[in-house]
């Protein structure tokens, strides 16, 4: 059983908040492949990923990007290989540095994160609108902890420029009872 005496001496059940965030997780995932729907053809989620990560980043060394999505440089080189087919990123010299190749978007490819992204947030926007003004201020305020817990920056606001990374490369510190 994942419960536990907290120091105050009321329950803190892991097992049943953990129960919960997978289930909510599998609601965002539906709604992260739901949002890919249209480009599904040209771009599967790690893909995306990429596109997301590279948006974000601007021009990109092939090694930061691979360290960044946590996938070894052969695995990287290969997506980035697909993107530039599919038309949705391109290679250029470092202009530092001609030995140095950089990967960045193509407009198209800023379109597609745009578009997935509005897509994504539009349909979670739905999910949230069925939630009365008391269960939204609780849930803001539960995530809120769940993704400082997880060193998860916040996701822009409708009025940011640039969508944010989508928080895989990020490591989860490891809490440790004192």
């Amino acid at each position: 059983m994942a419960e536990r005496e907290t120091p105050s001496g009321a329950q803190d059940d892991v097992d049943a908040v953990t129960r919960a965030v997978l289930t909510a997780s599998r609601v965002l995932v539906a709604v992260s492949a739901r949002s890919l729907a249209e480009v599904e053809e040209r771009v599967t989620l790690p893909q995306f990923r990429m596109l997301v990560v590279l948006s974000t980043r601007g021009a990109t060394k092939l090694v930061a990007l691979a360290d960044l999505l946590q996938v070894a440089p052969s695995t990287a080189m290969r997506m980035v290989d697909r993107l530039i087919a599919a038309g949705l990123a391109d290679r250029q010299h470092n202009p530092r540095n001609r030995r140095e190749t950089l990967l960045q978007l193509t407009e198209e490819g800023r379109r597609t994160v745009e578009d997935v992204t509005a897509r994504r947030r539009a349909e979670i926007a739905v999910i949230v609108e069925r939630l009365g003004p008391k269960q939204r201020l609780a849930l803001i305020e539960a995530l809120t902890a769940f993704n400082e817990a997880g060193a998860e920056p916040l996701a822009p606001t409708l009025d940011d420029a640039e969508p944010h990374p989508l928080g895989w490369a990020v490591e989860v510190p490891v809490a440790r009872d004192a």
